[in-house]
C-alpha cells in the first residue's frame, strides 16, 4: 500500500514540473513515506528523519515531508518532535504537500494535478481500491492510521486500470488492508466480484490480483469469480494469523480455527490447483507454547505456497497494548519464529520439487544479476537467462531447478545448460 502511496504523489510532483532525484543530497524535496505495521519499522523512520535534518539545514528551502501511517489526526506531537519537517501527511492525503509546492512555485496545484496513475509504471502495478479498517484487531494500528474503510467507485478504478495498460502495465493488484471487503460502503454496494469482472473486459490486461483478504468478508461471489475469470490469478492471500480460537479471539479476528479452515477447503473446491498464502503472529500476549503449536498444525495441514511470519510486537495505541501485557518472551517468540519458517520451507521443498520439469506461464518483471525474473500466475518467483528483451513477456518456462522460495528454468524450447 505504501508503494502505491508513494507512486501517486510521485506523479503528483511530477504533474508540477519536478523530476526524481537519485540521492535525497541532490534533491529540492524530500518525503519519507512511514510504516508503522511493526514498532521496528516506526523506529527506521525515526531514525531516517534524524539523518534527513543536516540536509535539510544544509539547503536553504529544500522541503522534507513525512507522510504514511506514522501520521495520524492530529499532528501536534509529531510538529514538536521533529521542527523541521515541513508538512505531514496522512496516507493518501497529499494536499498539505502539494500546496506548500504550489505557494512556493506560484502554480494552482490543484489545476496542474489530474490523474495520479503512474506516470511511468512498472509491467505489474499497485492499484488501492479500499482505504482504511474497520475491524480493529488488537494487535493492529491501521485502523487508527488510515481511517474507516473508503472504497474507490467501480468506474474509478476501472479508469485507472486502463490508463496503467496503456502506459505498458500488464498485471494489476488490487490493494485494500481488507481488500474483499470492497464495495461494501458504497451507494450501489458492489462487492470485489463486480469489480474483477469490469476489469476482466480491458484490452492488454493479462492478469489481476488482489490482497489482502480477510476470511469474514471472502464470498462464494468473489471465490467464483476467481475461478471463472480467466485474467484473475488463481492466488489468494487470506491470513489466519493465529491457529488457536483463544488467540483469535482475543485478536478480535471474528472467525474459528474450524471456519477459517472450512473456508479454505471451499476455496479449493471451486479453484483447482489455487495457490494460498497467509499472514502469521508469533508470540501474542498470553500464547502458549501449545497454542503456538496449534498454529504450527494448521500450516501443516493446509500447506501453504507462502507464509508471512513475524513476532508480536506492542503497538501504542492498539487495544493489546492497552490491556494485554506483552507476556512472551523474546527468546520465545524467536524460538517460534524459527520454528514455524524451518517447517514452511521443509513443505515447500517438497511443493515445489513437484513442479521440477513442468512448463510454466511466467509474466516478466524485471532482471536480477543477469537473469530474467517473474511470476507464475499462483505467485512462484521464477528466474531464466536469455538474451532477448523479455521485459513484460508471458513466458513459458521450463522449471530445471526448485528451491523452498525461488524457481529456475529455461524458456520452453530451450536445451537447458548442462
Amino acid at each position: 500500500m505504501n508503494v502505491a502511496d508513494s507512486e501517486r504523489l510521485a506523479s503528483a510532483l511530477e504533474h508540477l514540473g519536478l523530476q526524481p532525484a537519485e540521492e535525497p543530497r541532490d534533491a529540492d524535496v524530500v518525503v519519507l513515506n512511514s510504516c508503522v505495521v511493526r514498532q521496528s519499522a516506526e523506529d527506521k523512520v525515526v531514525g531516517t528523519l534524524g539523518l534527513m535534518k543536516p540536509l535539510k539545514q544544509a539547503r536553504e528551502g529544500r522541503v522534507l515531508a513525512l507522510m504514511g501511517c506514522m501520521v495520524g489526526p492530529r499532528t501536534d506531537e509529531l510538529r514538536a518532535r521533529f521542527p523541521y519537517v515541513d508538512t505531514f501527511m496522512r496516507p493518501q492525503e497529499y494536499g498539505p504537500l502539494l500546496a506548500l509546492l504550489g505557494e512556493r512555485m506560484g502554480l494552482d496545484w490543484e489545476g496542474c494535478v489530474g490523474n495520479l496513475a503512474p506516470e511511468r509504471p512498472s509491467v505489474t502495478s499497485y492499484v488501492p481500491i479500499i482505504h482504511g479498517c474497520d475491524l480493529m484487531c488488537t494487535f493492529c494500528i491501521i485502523p487508527y492510521r488510515r481511517g474507516r474503510q473508503v472504497s474507490q467507485p467501480v468506474d474509478q478504478v476501472v479508469r485507472e486500470v486502463d490508463l496503467l495498460v496503456q502506459r505498458g502495465v500488464r498485471e494489476v493488484t488490487l490493494l485494500g488492508q481488507t481488500v474483499d471487503a470492497y464495495g461494501h460502503d458504497l451507494p450501489d454496494t458492489p462487492d470485489l466480484a463486480d469489480l474483477l469482472y469490469a476489469l476482466a473486459p480491458i484490452d492488454g490486461l493479462n492478469r489481476i490480483r488482489f490482497l489482502t483478504s480477510h476470511p469474514m468478508f471472502m464470498s462464494p461471489r468473489i471465490i467464483d469469480a476467481v475461478a471463472n475469470l480467466d485474467k484473475v490469478c488463481e492466488h489468494i492471500n487470506i491470513p489466519i494469523q493465529a491457529g488457536d480460537d483463544e488467540v483469535l479471539a482475543r485478536m478480535r479476528r471474528r472467525y474459528t480455527r474450524k471456519e477459517y479452515l472450512d473456508l479454505i477447503d471451499s476455496i479449493r473446491t471451486a479453484i483447482p490447483g489455487v495457490s494460498l498464502s497467509t499472514d502469521v503472529i508469533v508470540g501474542f500476549p498470553g500464547e502458549t507454547r501449545d497454542q503456538y503449536r496449534h498454529t504450527v498444525d494448521v500450516v501443516r495441514e493446509v500447506e501453504f505456497d507462502k507464509v508471512h511470519t513475524a513476532a508480536y510486537s506492542s503497538r501504542p495505541g492498539t487495544i493489546a497494548s492497552r490491556l494485554m501485557p506483552d507476556d512472551v518472551p523474546a527468546e520465545e517468540k524467536s524460538y517460534r519464529l524459527k520454528d514455524l519458517d524451518s517447517v514452511q520451507a521443509k513443505i515447500l521443498t517438497r511443493k515445489n520439487a513437484r513442479l521440477l520439469g513442468e512448463s510454466m506461464e511466467v509474466l516478466v518483471d524485471g532482471r536480477n544479476k543477469g537473469r530474467w525474473q517473474g511470476r507464475t500466475r499462483s505467485a512462484k518467483l521464477v528466474f531464466f537467462e536469455d538474451e532477448r528483451d523479455r521485459l513484460g513477456d508471458l513466458v513459458k518456462v521450463e522449471i530445471t531447478k526448485t528451491s523452498p522460495w525461488s524457481l529456475q528454468g529455461v524458456p520452453a524450447g530451450v536445451e537447458a545448460p548442462v
